[in-house]
């Protein structure tokens, strides 16, 4: 654990395992993987880092931030630890990230998973960003953090977890990354664009999905895998955006999976 670049990380299990990065959403914080960590960390040596911004300790992000900044940081971390080839599993923002590290560094790659995730901004995942940047600019951090869980959770389960959220909501709350930089990492999203370089893509790319999930269309990984040869959509039914935390037992299994497909060896 310690600084690498300006950028917090973390390093769990075995440290002769097969490297595996994780990187977050939006948010952008390491903790976001808590509820996978331990099943992910048996038998992998599992990397965690906050996006740049986001977290600890470093909170500059650079001018006209892109996707390619956040990749150049992923592949800084892995080159500090001298990781030759990784997984990068990554969830939507984090997923991004994996397939323009696949495009401009395959030899680095060993597979990407990607979690509701997308090549292109697409109308309705841009009428969901451009609706919570109204509500940070104009309603202010509390409206923005409050109506967080409505893009991220299914209903159902926000409701029996209400309690639990309006005590995340307040940590949120205390460590709220700054407006400028959710504007300036929002804005990278949705001007990212790999959809005619997907082809270009060599490196094994899984795509998981939650058909409810309702900011990131399940209809975007499918995108991803008609674009990329030999790409894997794997549907969960139920969980959300972020259904690694809502459903973590499925989505646990289905990870690890995956990488067992694709790191025998360790490779």
């Amino acid at each position: 654990m310690g600084e690498i670049a300006g950028l917090y990380w973390e390093e769990h299990g075995p440290s002769d395992g097969p490297p595996v990065i994780l990187s977050a959403g939006l948010g952008g914080s390491a903790d976001y993987w808590a509820p996978n960590l331990e099943a992910l960390a048996k038998g992998h040596r599992v990397i965690l880092y906050d996006h740049r911004g986001t977290g600890r300790p470093e909170r500059a992000l650079p001018p006209n931030l892109t996707v390619t900044h956040m990749a150049q940081d992923v592949l800084a971390i892995a080159d500090a630890l001298d990781l030759g080839r990784f997984a990068l599993v990554g969830h939507a923002a984090g997923g991004a990230i994996g397939l323009q590290l696949a495009v401009d560094h395959p030899e680095r790659i060993s597979v990407v998973i990607a979690i509701n995730a997308f090549a292109k901004a697409e109308a309705h995942f841009r009428r969901c960003m451009k609706t919570r940047l109204a509500l940070l600019s104009d309603s202010g951090v509390a409206a923005f953090v409050h109506a967080q869980p409505i893009f991220l959770y299914p209903a159902d389960w926000c409701s029996a977890n209400a309690e639990r959220l309006m005590a995340e909501e307040a940590a949120q709350l205390r460590h709220f990354q700054g407006a400028a930089n959710v504007e300036a990492r929002i804005g990278a999203l949705l001007g990212f664009d790999l959809a005619d370089r997907l082809g270009e893509i060599l490196s094994p790319v899984v795509a998981i999905v939650a058909d409810d999930d309702m900011l990131v269309p399940h209809s975007c990984s499918i995108r991803i895998m008609e674009g990329v040869k030999g790409g894997v959509v794997h549907r969960m039914p139920w969980g959300g955006h972020a259904c690694n935390l809502t459903n973590p037992a499925e989505f646990d299994d289905i990870v690890l999976n995956w990488l067992a497909v694709h790191l025998k060896g360790g490779q």
